[in-house]
């Protein structure tokens, strides 16, 4: 699908050899505040997840894909969440893994293929996401990309024992 391949990198579905890789990132504590993690996750249960990954987006209202490079080195994910067909929108969650890989452009095509997916062939008026306030590189990436912060929610993450604020971005497609 040329829709989803970039420069750089391109955007596949999930996989069964992607279970250690999604394992890591589950379980790594580091991000967990991100993903609203507070629990590990088993092998078990991503192997499971996995089995379920072919189901259709209008069924099961979220899309992830893997941010792969071109030698087939998963990079990260990129999620749609929270498909809402009738209203036509979806939050994205986006995630690069290591942070060397990090500032080398790759979220920043991960998530321009994505909006151009979902635009084109999903027919989406919207997409939303969520960010921490302080988080300076991933409000940096969406605001690159067009996305305007519309909202404050505050105390809204609880997060080593205090509450931080989360900004609200959108992008309409017009």
């Amino acid at each position: 699908m040329i829709t989803l391949k970039g420069e750089n990198i391109y955007l596949r579905a999930l996989e069964p050899e992607d279970l250690e890789f999604i394992h890591a990132i589950e379980n790594d504590e580091a991000i967990w505040e991100i993903s609203n993690t507070i629990t590990p996750y088993s092998k078990y249960l991503i192997k499971r997840y996995l089995e379920q990954a072919h189901k259709d987006i209008f069924e099961v209202k979220q899309l992830r894909l893997v941010i792969s490079s071109y030698k087939d080195e998963p990079l990260g994910m990129i999620d749609l969440f929270d498909f809402d067909f009738k209203n036509g929108r979806a939050g994205v969650g986006i995630l690069v893994k290591e942070t060397n890989d990090r500032g080398k452009g790759y979220g920043y095509e991960a998530l321009k293929l994505l909006t151009d997916y979902s635009f084109t062939h999903l027919g989406l008026h919207q997409l939303y996401c969520n960010i921490a306030e302080g988080n300076e590189a991933s409000i940096k990436l969406f605001t690159n990309q067009g996305f305007k912060k519309i909202g404050l929610k505050k105390d809204w993450i609880h997060s080593s024992g205090s509450y931080k604020n989360e900004y609200l971005f959108q992008l309409i497609n017009n």
